[in-house]
């Protein structure tokens, strides 16, 4: 190409990974994340959420190593984990419930200290304490002992919340203020005056001991060490579900090698082992049964309730338990390529994913800290030049710092997601991410493709009509022949239904598959071409006498196939397909969800609505091609319309991606549906509105999280600033309040979301 004047564009390299990150502690800190690792050389793409505590890092290897990402988080001040590998659900979890217990064990040390720290500070002031202070310890009497004995009780507590200082004054350095810095700073500022204050009292101005805030440095970090080990026991229910999909699978299987039962880890199995399975076990991999008959519950991966009765020859998929027989089956699919693997991956993906709606709380995360550094300090400057009183001052910038720590907003959206999508993948239901959780409660039409969608998908032959001198059994036994080499659902039912009577498929020459229209061949030296009444009329073959025959097999739901023999229209064999028996339902739950439905199909006008008719659709796309389905959904869309496609995931390909969302419906054991947004792993069209409800109601449960957060700041910030003190000559707000109310916060919105794990399919 150079050759001749041309320049070559190569494709640009792409890995993408998913590292844990140990140590965030707010939004800001997610924020932070990603811009460091987005100023890296070969970085494409840093996605980072909280509530998941993961990057989702996209990068050209040839520009960027793996290990440079991991060096950038961690001199950012957090802790690159190990990533994804054999064992790291086991280790995952381990390392969350230590960081737990770490958590409370710090906590109960800061509890220890500093309740007799409060205890002491208060007990001047409160009249009504149980026990009095004793004389020795009085800052009117003895302000030294007073202040050494504070200075003793609060050093185990700085010590045990000496990350908030290590992280925040880190981050505050490199221009990208936190939580920590905000705690940090606001805590130093309450040590570094009271140390001040100590000095003066042993300098003989023992007045100086009313200036000391050692408590409120002491307390502030023992409610917000509380409040970051609720946190972390919520975030862990936030996940529930994946945890559950994790434990299903076994940990072992019997596999036979030489004759002899050998049991392996599961991680050992490859593809190819026999492997033996009793009543009672649980499926270890997925494979295909070689020896042996059983009833095998599927319910964790499809749904379904009544165990499947299962043969040589059928498959069979991890963790589903079988329930009556022995069976032995060949491995095919081990370790991360299995149905279940599978199933994890997504919902993993789908919650460690930011929605759009996650973007502004984001923003405004990564602005936060900083402008409210900048209020703080404007603040407590006004009030020190209005008042001359370093100690109120100091009090409104401890109460602003502290009362504006963004965590609540931080968790507001990817709880919410997490929480959602998990719901769903228990009900059988997998978003691929949250931008599909966030867009499917917008869907106000849904259009459903009709064979194996709304109808089975496994036509039988209903009727044939053969013309004058045609024998009935003579054009079946041709037809079939002539449909042998096809895919489509029709043809194969008219291969089932000549094998049925005993019909003997004969020699087939010069097949040719005629996309949307039929199919033409050559069989047993006669030319045969069978389809649709489209391709009737592009052939220019009349339909005669049996043009009635064929409007009535229409009407009545019927698809009629003609077949057309050395050019001549030899009759007609009429195939039907079965509704399913939750697609009426499914379709009246919609429309009083106010949701549109339509179905598109390449069916006749009159089949298609006399399947329409039978489950309640009024608008009906007859006649489409399989490439013409995509712009029928454009059609919709110029309407204004948001529109959800659900098909198989594979014929309906290009509308399911043309589609606002795309929702593939089928086994729970092919979910490789690349073009759909949202998979349904079981054939139940009721999880098409129970999708759009748990969407509606995740998105709901955001918006409430998202309105307290942002109200909470709104109101919290003038309040600490002192506005009521200001305007009615109101109360300051104590800063050791503040932070109650900010550790309070951030688990409201941890228990709100939480709520979502009560959702139900329902009626609408």
């Amino acid at each position: 190409m150079t050759d001749i004047g041309y320049g070559v564009v190569g494709e640009t390299a792409r890995n993408e990974v998913g590292i844990p990150i140990g140590g965030m502690t707010c939004a800001a800190c997610a924020s932070r994340i990603e811009k460091v690792l987005g100023r890296l050389d070969g970085v494409q793409t840093a996605s980072v959420n909280f509530a998941t505590e993961r990057a989702t890092v996209a990068y050209d290897p040839g520009r960027v190593k793996l290990s440079q990402i991991r060096e950038a988080i961690e001199k950012a001040g957090y802790r690159a984990l190990e990533m994804e590998r054999k064992g790291a659900v086991d280790e995952d979890r381990l390392r969350k419930e230590a960081e737990i217990r770490s958590l409370w064990r710090r906590f109960a040390v800061a509890a220890v200290f500093g309740v007799p720290l409060l205890y002491l500070a208060m007990g001047s002031m409160v009249w009504w304490l149980p026990f009095p202070i004793p004389s020795l310890l009085r800052p009117m009497q003895y302000p030294l002992n007073y202040a050494i004995v504070q200075i003793i009780l609060t050093a185990p507590i700085i010590f045990v919340g000496r990350r908030f200082y290590t992280v925040g004054f880190k981050a505050f350095v490199q221009g990208s203020p936190n939580m920590d810095s905000l705690i940090a700073i606001g805590t130093s500022a309450a040590v570094i005056y009271s140390l001040y204050s100590t000095y003066q009292v042993t300098i003989g101005n023992f007045g100086a001991v009313e200036g000391m805030y050692f408590e409120s440095a002491g307390v502030i970090i023992a409610l917000i060490l509380l409040g970051k080990s609720l946190e972390a026991v919520s975030k862990g229910k936030t996940s529930e579900a994946i945890k559950k999909l994790m434990g299903l699978a076994p940990k072992t299987a019997t596999i036979i090698q030489d004759g002899r039962e050998l049991e392996i880890p599961i991680d050992e199995v490859e593809p190819g082992n026999v492997i033996l399975v009793r009543p009672g076990e649980k499926i270890p991999v997925d494979g295909t049964i070689v020896e042996g008959h059983s009833a095998i519950d599927e319910s964790m991966l499809t749904g379904e309730s009544m165990p499947i009765d299962k043969n040589a020859g059928d498959k069979v998929y991890a963790a589903t338990m079988n329930k009556n027989g022995m069976i032995r089956f060949e491995a095919t699919k081990v370790g991360s390529d299995t149905a279940l693997a599978q199933i994890i991956k997504l919902v993993e993906d789908a919650q460690g994913s930011k929605a759009p709606i996650a973007q502004m709380a984001d923003i405004v995360a990564g602005y936060f800290v900083p402008v409210v550094c900048v209020i703080a300090v404007i603040a407590a400057g006004a009030w020190y030049v209005g008042t001359w009183d370093v100690r109120f001052s100091l009090t409104i910038f401890i109460s602003i710092l502290i009362i504006a720590c963004p965590c609540a907003l931080g968790l507001a959206t990817p709880t919410a997601i997490m929480v959602g999508t998990g719901k769903g993948a228990e009900y059988g239901i997998l978003f691929k991410g949250g931008e599909a959780l966030e867009t499917a409660h917008k869907v106000d039409t849904i259009v459903f493709d009709k064979t194996g969608t709304i109808t089975e998908g496994h036509p039988e032959v209903t009727d044939i009509v053969a013309s004058d001198g045609v024998d009935a059994n003579r054009l079946l036994q041709i037809a079939a022949s002539a449909e042998k080499g096809s895919e489509h659902p029709l043809g194969e039912a008219i291969v089932r239904g000549a094998e049925a009577r005993g019909l003997a498929l004969l020699k087939v020459e010069n097949f040719r598959a005629l996309i949307g229209l039929g199919i033409e061949a050559t069989v047993d030296g006669v030319s045969v071409c069978a389809g649709n009444r489209k391709l009737m009329t592009e052939r220019g073959i009349p339909l005669g006498p049996l043009e009635g025959e064929s409007d009535r097999l229409a009407e009545e739901g019927n698809t009629p196939m003609y077949i057309v023999m050395d050019g001549v229209l030899s009759g007609i064999v009429a195939v039907a397909d079965v509704v399913k028996n939750s697609s009426a339902e499914a379709i009246k739950v919609l429309r009083g969800m106010g949701v549109t439905v339509a179905m598109i199909t390449g069916d006749n006008v009159k089949t298609a609505g006399a399947i329409a008719r039978q489950v309640g659709i009024d608008r009906v796309l007859a006649e489409v091609l399989p490439q013409d389905k995509s712009d029928e959904v454009k059609k919709l869309q110029a309407e204004g319309r948001r529109v959800a496609m659900v098909g198989d995931g594979i014929n309906d390909a290009p509308a399911l991606v043309q589609a606002d969302i795309g929702i593939s419906i089928g086994s729970g054991a092919d979910i490789a549906m690349e073009s759909a947004d949202i998979v349904l792993m079981r054939s139940d069209l009721m999880d098409v509105p129970t999708a759009i409800r748990l969407s509606r109601s995740t998105i709901r449960n955001i918006k409430q999280n998202l309105f307290w957060a942002f109200a909470y700041n709104t109101a919290g910030i003038p309040i600490a600033a002192g506005l009521l003190h200001l305007l009615f000559n109101g109360p300051l707000l104590d800063p050791i309040l503040a932070a109650a109310a900010m550790s309070l916060s951030s688990v409201s919105v941890l228990s709100n979301a939480l709520r979502l794990r009560r959702f139900k399919p329902g009626r609408g």
